[in-house]
């Protein structure tokens, strides 16, 4: 009998982890499993709570950091690679680099041009009628931070209308990569009198996943040394492809009979709250002023302000922005000449308010 009844109880226990799976099983198929939900369901799984951290990350323009045939090139440390040895690379493909002038949004104000993909029926003259939602002071505190999610993005060092297949536009270096941007910014804004701090921290490096998340983190460091800070800039390069042919777009205008990267202006959208960005309207007036100064005082200097349904912590305050500089076939002398110039915008308009 107890051989019987073990038999049984073996039997009923396949007979259980069956109903088991097969509940979860038909759990799993009411859930649609894109590559997003499987992302999500797998992240709840690994957090002790149960729960999952909304991913922010890095999709804020095309990323073509790569080689043509998707592989991730070994030389990585420096964007100089042509200029430092250009008989090494002779043999290598090359890739056209395509540059114009960006022009022409889904809005077309006076001297401005918006791309608007919200859905929002956007009023500009209303919103630029706005007062900023924060004031800087005439004290010499801080008031302004510059900060780089994606710290390493580089440039080309070298303009002949091409870039070499081993091309990788990512730099340790802090003279060749986006600090070196925004210590042009800060200079321009020193000048002028204007409290500023440069968080040169590295995000991005040596790990890529979570950028916003580290660069999130050193924003609330400084806020919290810095108490008076009422602008956060945070300074990318962008990554323009173009067709087939593995060419690159690389946006520039002339200022002051020089060539300059254009810049694109961000900033998001969340009319009910789901992003936690209470004050994205004050953001977007700020980003509207930013980008009629600088078409007012350098014409040709933007390409259309980005207005999307975003965060990119620009939650962090209302005086939040993320600004493109460039794309990686710009130069590093174009982007840093652009860096000077957008101090001087922005001094304006904290200036004038």
């Amino acid at each position: 009998m107890k051989k019987i009844y073990g038999v049984i109880a073996g039997c009923m226990g396949v007979v259980l982890l069956f109903l088991g799976v097969y509940s979860l099983s038909m759990r799993f198929d009411s859930i649609p499993l894109t590559d997003e939900n499987t992302i999500v369901m797998a992240a709840a799984m690994a957090l002790p709570d149960g729960k999952y951290r909304e991913s922010i990350e890095d999709n804020t323009a095309p990323n073509t950091d790569y080689r043509q045939d998707g592989t991730v090139p070994k030389v990585i440390t420096s964007s100089e690679v042509y200029s430092e040895n250009p008989q090494k690379y002779a043999e290598e493909n090359q890739y056209p680099v395509i540059e114009k002038q960006i022009e022409g949004g889904d809005i077309n104000y006076n001297n401005i041009s918006i791309k608007n993909s919200t859905g929002f029926t956007l009023d500009v003259e209303k919103y630029l009628s706005n007062k900023l939602g924060f004031k800087c002071s005439d004290k010499d505190e801080v008031q302004v931070l510059i900060i780089h999610t994606h710290t390493s993005e580089s440039y080309l060092t070298y303009d002949n209308g091409y870039y070499h297949e081993s091309f990788y536009p990512r730099s340790s270096d802090n003279n060749k990569n986006m600090v070196r941007v925004g210590e042009e910014i800060k200079k321009a804004l020193e000048q002028k009198g204007i409290g500023v701090v440069h968080a040169t921290e590295t995000h991005d490096s040596p790990q890529y996943d979570g950028a916003y998340y580290r660069s999130y983190d050193t924003t609330l460091k400084y806020l919290e040394k810095y108490p008076d800070i009422k602008v956060i800039l945070d300074i990318h390069r962008d990554s323009l492809s173009s067709g087939s042919n593995g060419g690159k777009v690389k946006p520039t205008f002339t200022a002051g009979g020089k060539k300059a990267a254009q810049i694109m202006i961000m900033t998001g959208y969340d009319p009910d709250g789901s992003l936690d960005f209470p004050f994205w309207e004050e953001n977007l007036t700020f980003a509207l002023k930013l980008q009629q100064k600088c078409e007012d005082m350098y014409p040709g200097m933007t390409r259309p302000l980005y207005f999307g349904n975003f965060v990119y912590n620009m939650n962090v305050n209302n005086g939040s922005l993320l600004i493109e500089v460039g794309t990686d076939a710009n130069t590093l002398e174009e982007a840093v000449y652009t860096g000077g110039l957008l101090g001087n915008v922005l001094s304006e308009v904290l200036q004038s308010e």
